[in-house]
């Protein structure tokens, strides 16, 4: 995949939504990890992060938002189910992105959304779990900036060789 990306959390509580989320961009290749005023045990975080991503990826622990800092020309994207807020489907992905989701019961504060040069939705009924919608953000990218093959116009895709086609 082109670029990088970070993906982080603002105000996160529950420590397995927090280890979910690291494992997946863990999983997806993030560059870093963040949150910002997060209240989590990392005992949890751990317990649900099996793949151990403390040791393979930065992990930031911003306090707050004013201790909050980006790389140079990182844009910085967040992720909120807003009415004037991009559709992911409809969002081209910046080549160097830093992905920031709200808290479990809550929205990204007013100040952070101020920050963010967009603001983009998972186009949905309503909230899903940040763990889940981190790994939407994640798939979208990957799909989006990846070296990926079209998708073909038929139904299906190509056929691995060693897998028979035919019904038996």
């Amino acid at each position: 995949m082109r670029g990088y990306f970070s993906v982080g959390v603002e105000s996160i509580s529950k420590g397995f939504n927090l280890g979910n989320l690291v494992r997946t961009a863990h999983a997806f290749g993030a560059s870093s990890f963040f949150t910002i005023d997060a209240a989590v045990s990392y005992v949890e975080v751990k317990s649900s992060d099996t793949s151990h991503a403390d040791v393979h990826l930065p992990f930031y622990a911003y306090k707050n938002l004013n201790e909050f800092t980006l790389p140079k020309d990182c844009m910085l994207v967040g992720v909120e189910l807003l009415d004037d807020a991009i559709d992911l489907p409809s969002f081209r992905h910046p080549m160097r992105a830093a992905y920031v989701l709200g808290p479990e019961k809550g929205s990204l504060s007013p100040a952070l959304q101020k920050r963010c040069d967009f603001v983009v939705k998972i186009p949905a009924k309503f909230c899903i779990n940040v763990g889940v919608a981190g790994a939407l953000i994640m798939y979208d990218r990957m799909i989006s900036l990846g070296n990926f093959a079209e998708r073909p116009v038929r139904t299906g895709g190509k056929v691995p060789v060693n897998i028979k086609r035919g019904r038996g």
